[in-house]
């Protein structure tokens, strides 16, 4: 007799086996509505003004769904800081399979 615990339905497999894809989430820090005729005449050390603030909330997408909003933050210190995002809210799932 199996125990319960080692028998895994076919659907839970495959549940887990999508948990293991990687996915892409793009985190947006802002926008900008250049003209274009400024946009080419954009060069090295140009500075691209954004719509938003350093620290303003960031909005996190998986394709063109926004899934969560969060903040700005660098992990380590210096120049060779990493950036990360600490999430503030996870936004409701509308329309979920």
């Amino acid at each position: 007799m199996t125990d319960s615990a080692d028998a895994i339905s076919p659907a839970a497999d495959a549940a887990n086996a999508f948990t293991a894809v990687p996915i892409e989430v793009t985190v947006c820090v802002g926008k900008a509505r250049p003209l274009i005729r400024d946009l080419v005449m954009l060069g090295e050390n140009a500075v691209l003004t954004l719509d938003s603030r350093v620290d303003d909330p960031v909005d996190l997408y998986v394709g063109d769904r926004l899934i969560a909003r969060g903040m700005l933050e660098e992990q380590g210190a210096g120049a060779t800081g990493q950036l990360s995002v600490r999430l503030t809210e996870i936004v409701e799932k509308q329309g979920a399979l």
